[in-house]
């Protein structure tokens, strides 16, 4: 497993959070009542994903997400994967989510769906690491096999994502994070 100091931070270590810089994509735009927030702490070197996943609404099915605004344009090519800095967890399966390409917008304002690649994980530690083949193609949270490859070179979206698995989890959730960054697999420094 990685360790040390990660080389490009997209979020948090040095670089501090800016709740402005993320924007709620909860089940509401379907119906749904989860609610999900990004709070940065008083000298912004933690932030808290949060919220309260209702599965109530939609039969079982919910999801709750924070995801960056603006599109981005990180090249993040030269990079094996992701890592998280955690510093608190309420032990649920959360979902790092990466787009490749910038959402096109409905004539209602929302947001077309596309391919999400997207990694499951439960939080144990103070880290949680993704390299690249790690993130699944899914296209509305099913498996979309015949996804053409990521495009690292062109990352525009990152979020954290909360959903029920279908009725597996929901209430209350909490995940602490001091960082998300980019990390090098074959830099010795970080192995």
């Amino acid at each position: 497993m990685p360790t040390g100091e990660p080389k490009f931070y997209l979020f948090g270590g040095l670089k501090p959070w800016n709740e402005q810089a993320w924007s709620s994509s909860d089940d509401q735009v379907r119906g749904g009542k989860s609610e999900s927030y990004l709070i940065h702490s008083a000298d912004s070197s933690v932030a808290s994903f949060r919220g309260h996943l209702d599965i109530t609404a939609l039969g079982g099915a919910g999801f709750a997400s924070q995801r960056s605004v603006d599109p981005q344009s990180w090249d993040l090519f030269d990079y094996g994967g992701i890592r998280l800095g955690v510093t608190e967890s309420d032990g649920k399966k959360y979902t790092l989510v990466l787009k490749d390409e910038a959402p096109l917008k409905r004539p209602d304002g929302r947001q077309e769906s596309s391919i999400s690649w997207e990694y499951d994980f439960v939080p144990s530690g103070t880290e949680v690491v993704a390299s690249w083949e790690d993130f699944k193609p899914r296209f509305r949270g099913k498996p979309k096999d015949d996804a053409g490859p990521l495009r690292l070179d062109r990352i525009k979206t990152i979020s954290l994502m909360m959903r029920s698995f279908f009725g597996e989890q929901q209430g209350p959730f909490k995940l602490g994070l001091r960082y998300i960054a980019a990390i090098n697999f074959e830099d010795k420094s970080e192995n």
